[in-house]
């Protein structure tokens, strides 16, 4: 029949057949015969729609910092969407009007401007290590902003992928952060010697307390010989004096023996003496002694004569 067509649609998609100016069906995913004359049919997509994103902010020491990330989002009233944006489609399944095309457009500006307010409280530095931060704040701004929610669009997700610097501010950044990481290095070096030479001076004291240990033990190990020494000598001039003092009394006991013996002969005279040491029987020891008597009362003396047979005798006696 001319002018009726047929409609079908997927699941993820909304369909509004008025006719009249009259709603006659609604509802995802239909399938129907209309008259294309006197209908008309708005297509709303259910599905989620992922918008990626990129552009420039100022951080709060006026540098710049480039935000590239992703929305995603999914219409979540398709009756409010449909009555405030033309979704029309044609027989062929085209839309009339360009409203559709330009709903991520509408939706970027109010996620840039909440990614400034973040952006704007911190300096460059933070603002590259705040991605969560910004995430965590504008995610729930987007959800409860009013021209979000009058077009009954539900935002499902909002990352940020990357924070970028400018060119030349990335270079700054990288040569600070190199010469930090070369004083780190340094740091590091120089604690590791420190450490070495703590260790080293550690075991040389260690050494030096072993020294000290071993020439202690050895003091020790020479006292004992030297109070062994000591106690040698000790026992050694025990015994000397031991010697000594039995050698005075053998002395004194030959001594006393000598003197008892000599004691009556003091009392003689030296004739009887010389008598007795002879034994009585010596010519020569009589003749010595007369002339000692001769000798002594020599001044009584006139003449004396002395043959030469006599002194003969007597000196071949003596030699005998």
């Amino acid at each position: 029949m001319m002018g009726i067509r047929y409609m079908k649609t997927a699941p993820t998609t909304y369909v509004l057949h008025y006719s009249g100016g009259k709603l006659k069906q609604e509802g995802p995913g239909l399938s129907f015969f209309y008259y294309a004359p006197t209908s008309v049919i708005a297509a709303v997509p259910l599905g989620s729609v992922d918008v990626p994103f990129a552009f420039s902010e100022v951080a709060v020491d006026f540098q710049a910092v480039t935000i590239q990330g992703q929305l995603t989002y999914r219409v979540a009233d398709p009756r409010k969407i449909a009555g405030l944006l033309d979704f029309t489609v044609a027989p062929n399944g085209s839309y009339l009007a360009e409203d559709p095309m330009t709903l991520s457009d509408r939706l970027i500006p109010v996620a840039q401007v909440l990614a400034r307010a973040v952006t704007q409280r911190f300096a460059l530095r933070e603002i590259l290590t705040r991605s969560e931060t910004i995430v965590t704040e504008v995610l729930p701004a987007l959800r409860k902003d009013p021209a979000i929610t009058l077009l009954g669009i539900e935002v499902l997700g909002f990352s940020i992928l990357s924070l970028k610097p400018t060119p030349e501010m990335a270079k700054a950044l990288e040569a600070e952060a190199r010469e930090a990481l070369q004083r780190r290095s340094d740091d590091a070096i120089y604690l590791r010697r420190n450490n070495a030479v703590e260790q080293e001076r550690i075991i040389k004291e260690n050494e030096l307390a072993t020294d000290i240990a071993v020439e202690e033990k050895k003091r020790q190990v020479r006292e004992k010989q030297m109070a062994a020494d000591i106690a040698i000598e000790e026992q050694r001039k025990e015994l000397i004096e031991t010697r000594v003092g039995n050698e005075r009394k053998d002395a004194d006991s030959r001594a006393y023996a000598l003197e008892a013996t000599l004691k009556p002969l003091r009392t003689m005279e030296w004739k009887t003496l010389m008598a007795v040491a002879a034994g009585g029987g010596d010519p020569r020891t009589m003749i010595a002694v007369a002339f000692r008597e001769l000798a002594e009362n020599a001044g009584k003396i006139g003449e004396l004569n002395v043959s030469p047979d006599l002194l003969q005798s007597l000196m071949k006696g003596g030699k005998g």
